[in-house]
């Protein structure tokens, strides 16, 4: 029996719903011991592991044997043995209570405690509150049911009372609790998170009613003036959530599926209420459609934990990684109102204090006005101050660098600087590496499809590589210990000397600013940094600068000689990535020297196949060559090889990926951008997805293949210090300018032709390269086009767009994810039915239907499927048809909802049979071809199954029956013809049926009985299977005797092959032509050789000569109204075998 538990870490009481009684049916504070449904125990396979203190008719107490109890000397040493090897939760509770029955050997555990009081508590209160009631059943499966029933209650309203402690109004949220799981009665595992009310419009009716948000789907109801309204709504189906008004309200909650939309309105918070409505919907749409590449944060990682609250931190956990620019690893702790000392303008800047697991970062109050990230392995202490009027609750931070951060007027200061001290500790002394471990190892997956498991890395290795980093090893391959641009250095002839001049200049202005702001990752960052950075970075600078800003320095300093390794362990290895990037190593940068070069295509080499090497799941993406190259112009060999983790997977999470879906979601969101800061273009070019397909290469490779390279590199700094934002602020700037020569076009061509022209024409004049020319398109146009300097675009782009921010960048991007992975799901589906159509006769739409039953199918066993989840048979990066399967049970449930053969106990039987016909490679799962496969042959029809094979039409030509003329049709020469074909087929088959032996044709014959239940043929029905059942016994007979006799030898061959009898005349004749089949299909070599059986042919001719029996399985079945009433009754069919 199955077992289900609920840890509760204290006492609980709960009340029971008849007689108000109180039961304790919990661990006590102390250990925590299950709670479980009652489990089925077997006392005599206990070996005398447990005491019985006390009995009555229906319950015993009993104690876990202790060492040192008499009689049982040896079972108390093996119990506490037990108990002391196992950990704390695997542990058993020390006293239960057993519900037994006279007369049977099987218990039930349904009351465990860890005192002797507790356990006395339970056992007074099932005296007390169930020992009398039982009396008065007479049946014993009755009060079995009865006990089970109450435990069951117990638990579940204890589990109602656990979750309603978690919200901020308890009371309310247990009513509301219990009003969803009445109303809309989900299984148990669909878990309530939070509930508002507000108003359904209907056209221009509103309905005043419950808006709840669970972890699975979207519900309201309504009950007004007796009509009652429910609505539930998948979060799996939403394809757009949006914030809209009309002419009565302003306030509107869209909600868009892919046949409807529904509008709620009436709000008393509505951005809180949208807020979360998206969080969820982008959690589950994530959860459950792009597992490839989502992450969850562990308290989200079971779904029947999520809370409101998890929600809310988990959007402050990636508005603080955005912000700061930090990995997906990293996870905040606390954000604390403080004032920090900035030494730059002398005062007390007030802001808050981001605490997490290996970094201290500060943001000032006023956007941009100052920000500072500390990494914890650069901090030396952490003290208090003395308090003072001047300054209040003080602490100061010291790094290594001899700078120190003054914080005050700091809330509970000793438990932060106690929680920071101990952080600083267990870094120091723990073990090396073990900051950022996890970003290595989770990083690494010998199951990837990218690279074959033999060539990846194991968890194993890679502990090596990062936990002994005192470890030197001779490297096999020499790494290049400069940056290139040191070997391979451009420079402008014409005008060199001003030039070298001017990067001189900055090169003061930045060293004066590194002694006024610091020159480490923990600098002060400014506006006046940031117009440093917009003037363009110097030479000599720009990896130092790139290093810092993108905090790799930090991975670089945690990880020594992790790359050289990962070098030793990638290099000569071969799968997939490699040999693209060896296709695209010569595509870098092709006109700069250092890639003319083997030093440079080498170093590329090293790097790109290390990353694939580290993270499979990204491999190599193209693009990323571009990227990678040019980082190694400017940093070292190992650098650039950080630099590229930093990119990535901090700053451009799921860009480099199989379905680029960060790149498309950041398309998405420049649209909005478009419509909100250019609303003069959006309303001239209607379709902005054009603009989106041309600006995708600007996100992916940072504009460095698409303007001059000298100009890029300017974007590049800018994107290194202020991240995504720079990228967007730049691609409007440059629509900006050419906003009226687009409002002009009239098709695409003209689109690209204009944007190509400006972008081969932006220059750098201060830059000490040489300007190499990337002309993308070919003009004849003779007017000279006017160039655009870039520290004037990226000047604009600040003045015009700078007041994005990044809340507000990933608040578009979690809306805007929903609708990239609905298209990407509505690609997988057109992709499958194109490749399905061909081979089947449904129409377009209900081909689309049935497609849209078995993925929502699949998603129901994602929902409630406990344990077995489908989730794990989903694989985005498979081919489009192998990215859904269901395996026996979920086919089952579809075969009841669409054959009409659903009648009697042998429908799953039926289903099953079916099942493993269609499983061809035996994996337990099926994909939507096969299932199709099993359902449409005819034209207008969802053709019939058979349990023999998959139909009888799979092995029946349709045109040896004539139903047009039925009454006139001489059906023995139809059926010895046919025979005759069969014969013919059975040698280029590719899988036999075996014969029939007695026992299986008896079944068989039950489950035809059973399909014919409520015909309206079923007396001729009945009569006809008769028949064809006394015909068949003796057909077997006949087989049974010649096979016994030895008599099948002595046939002539031509009675053996074509010259088989028709069943008509085998009743008359039983010994000529019955071993039709038995050539083909020889009877097993062993004792039993002798025994009676039919083959399937000589089945299917019996069948044959009954004209109803015909007419039955030829029966058209409206394909239409079978779709409608699956969709109807698909969620309800799922809820009751759940919660049953």
């Amino acid at each position: 029996m199955s077992i289900e538990c609920v840890r509760i870490p204290g006492r609980c009481t709960v009340r029971l719903g008849t007689g108000g009684e109180k039961g304790v049916f919990a661990a006590s504070s102390g250990t925590e011991h299950p709670v479980a449904v009652p489990e089925e125990v077997l006392l005599k396979n206990a070996l005398k592991l447990w005491v019985t203190e006390k009995s009555n008719a229906y319950f015993i107490l009993q104690r876990r044997r202790r060492q040192g109890d008499s009689g049982g000397k040896l079972s108390g040493l093996l119990v506490g043995a037990l108990d002391a090897v196992l950990d704390s939760n695997a542990r058993v509770a020390p006293f239960r209570i057993l519900h037994q029955m006279p007369g049977s050997q099987v218990y039930w555990a349904i009351a465990c405690g860890a005192t002797v009081e507790e356990i006395h508590q339970h056992w007074e209160w099932l005296e007390q509150n169930l020992l009398h009631t039982l009396s008065v059943f007479d049946n014993k499966d009755d009060v079995i049911s009865f006990v089970h029933g109450k435990v069951k209650g117990l638990i579940a309203e204890e589990t109602r009372s656990k979750l309603a402690e978690q919200e901020e109004d308890p009371e309310k949220f247990r009513e509301a609790l219990v009003k969803f799981e009445t109303r809309f009665n989900f299984p148990d595992l669909e878990k309530l998170v939070t509930y508002y009310s507000c108003c359904c419009w209907k056209g221009r009716v509103p309905r005043q009613g419950w808006i709840y948000l669970s972890i699975n789907h979207l519900c309201f109801y309504s009950f007004l003036l007796g009509k009652e309204v429910k609505l539930i709504i998948p979060w799996a189906d939403v394809k757009r959530l949006e914030r809209t008004s009309n002419t009565l309200i302003t306030g509107i909650v869209r909600v868009t599926t892919q046949s409807k939309e529904r509008d709620f309105s009436m709000f008393l918070n509505i951005d809180e209420t949208f807020r979360l409505m998206e969080l969820l919907a982008d959690v589950t749409i994530r959860r459950l459609l792009d597992n490839e590449a989502f992450e969850l944060d562990p308290p989200l990682q079971e779904p029947t934990q999520i809370t409101k609250k998890d929600l809310e931190t988990r959007m402050q956990n990636e508005y603080f990684r955005a912000c700061f620019r930090l990995s997906q690893a990293e996870k905040l702790i606390k954000i604390v109102h403080c004032f920090l000392w900035t030494p730059y303008n002398q005062c007390h800047t007030a802001g808050k204090l981001y605490i997490s697991e290996n970094y201290i970062c500060y943001a000032s109050k006023e956007e941009n006005d100052c920000y500072v990230v500390i990494p914890l392995q650069e901090v030396v202490t952490v003290e208090k101050m003395e308090d003072t009027s001047l300054l209040p609750k003080p602490i100061i931070v010291s790094i290594k660098s001899k700078r120190v951060f003054q914080f005050t007027e700091i809330e509970n200061r000793e438990h932060l600087v106690e929680q920071l001290n101990k952080r600083l500790q267990f870094l120091k002394g723990g073990k090396p590496g073990c900051i950022h471990k996890p970003r290595v190892e989770e990083k690494v997956s010998s199951e990837s499809t990218c690279c074959p498991e033999k060539i990846c890395t194991t968890n194993k290795a890679l502990d090596s590589l990062v936990n002994t980093p005192s470890i030197k090893k001779e490297p096999r391959h020499s790494l290049n210990s400069e940056a290139l641009m040191a070997h391979f250095h451009l420079i402008e002839t014409e005008g060199g000397k001003s030039k070298m001049e001017m990067e001189k200049a900055k090169n003061q202005l930045w060293y004066d600013h590194f002694v006024e702001y610091g020159h480490t990752v923990s600098m002060f960052r400014t506006e006046k940094i940031r117009k440093l950075v917009a003037m363009g970075v110097p030479q000599c600078l720009r990896g130092q600068l790139w290093l810092q800003f993108s905090d790799a320095v930090t991975d670089l300093a945690s990880h020594p000689d992790y790359y050289a390794n990962l070098v030793d362990e990638s290099m000569g290895k071969c799968c997939m990535a490699t040999e693209e990037i060896e296709r695209d190593l010569h595509r870098s940068l092709p006109d700069h020297p250092a890639f003319q070069s083997d030093t440079g295509i080498a170093a590329l080499r090293r790097v790109l196949t290390a990353y694939a090497y580290r993270n499979p799941k990204i491999g190599y993406c193209q693009s990323m060559n571009i990227l990678t190259s040019v980082l190694l112009l400017y940093a070292k060999e190992e650098e650039a090889f950080w630099l590229l983790v930093a990119v990535c997977e901090k700053m451009l999470p799921d860009y480099f990926n199989r379905r680029v879906i960060g790149a498309q979601v950041d398309q998405a969101v420049f649209e909005e951008l478009i419509k909100e800061h250019l609303p003069e273009l959006a309303e001239h070019v209607t379709d902005l997805s054009c603009l989106a397909s041309i600006s995708l290469s600007w996100f992916l490779t940072l504009f460095l293949s698409i303007i001059p390279l000298e100009s890029a590199l300017n974007v590049v700094d800018c994107f290194f210090y202020d991240g995504i934002k720079v990228i967007f602020q730049v691609g409007l700037a440059i629509l900006d300018a050419n906003t009226q020569e687009l409002c002009s076009c009239t098709d695409d061509g003209q689109v690209l032709i204009i944007l190509s022209r400006f972008l081969d024409h932006i220059t750098n004049k201060e830059s000490p390269l040489p300007q190499i020319s990337q002309q993308h398109v070919l003009s004849d146009d003779k007017d000279p086009v006017q160039q655009v300097e870039i520290s004037d675009l990226i000047r604009d782009s600040y003045e015009k767009f700078g007041e994005l921010h990044v809340g507000q960048i990933e608040q578009m991007r979690c809306r805007h994810r929903i609708r990239v992975l609905q298209n990407l799901e509505d690609t997988t589906k057109q992709n499958v039915l194109r490749v399905v159509a061909p081979e089947v006769s449904f129409s377009t739409e209900g081909l689309g239907d049935l497609y849209d039953l078995f993925k929502r199918e699949y998603l129901l066993a994602c929902y409630w499927g406990g344990n077995d989840s489908a989730a794990l048979h989903h694989d985005p990066s498979l081919p489009y048809l192998e990215q859904y399967k269901i395996n026996s049970f979920q086919f089952s449930n579809l075969f009841c909802l669409l054959s009409p053969w659903t009648w009697g106990t042998h429908t799953d039987l039926l289903a099953q049979r079916t099942f493993r016909i269609l499983d061809e490679n035996e994996d337990s799962l099926i994909d939507f071809k096969e299932l199709v496969s099993c359902l449409a042959y005819n034209d207008d029809d969802i053709d019939n199954l058979s349990p023999l094979r998959t139909t009888f039409v799979s092995s029946v030509q349709p045109d040896y029956l004539n139903k047009s003329n039925c009454g006139s049709t001489n059906y023995q020469h139809q059926l010895k013809k046919m025979l005759e074909d069969l014969v013919k087929r059975k040698k280029e088959a590719t899988k036999d049926l075996s014969l029939m032996n007695q026992r299986e044709f008896i079944q068989f014959c039950k489950t035809l009985y059973s399909m014919f239940r409520e015909d309206p043929e079923e007396n001729s029905l009945y009569q006809a299977i008769a028949t064809v059942t006394t015909l068949l016994l003796q057909i077997g007979e006949a087989g049974q005797k010649i096979r016994s006799s030895g008599s099948i030898s002595k046939l002539p061959a031509s009675s053996k092959e074509t010259e088989v009898l028709t069943p008509t005349n085998t009743a008359s004749a039983p010994s000529e032509g019955v071993d039709m089949g038995l050539k083909n299909n020889p009877p097993p070599s062993q004792s039993g050789e002798d025994d009676w059986s039919v083959s399937f042919e000589q089945i299917l001719a019996s069948l044959l000569t009954e004209q109803c029996l015909v007419n039955f399985f030829e029966r058209s079945v409206a394909v239409k109204s079978k779709l409608l009433h699956a969709k109807a009754n698909q969620y309800q069919q799922r809820i009751n075998q759940t919660i049953h």
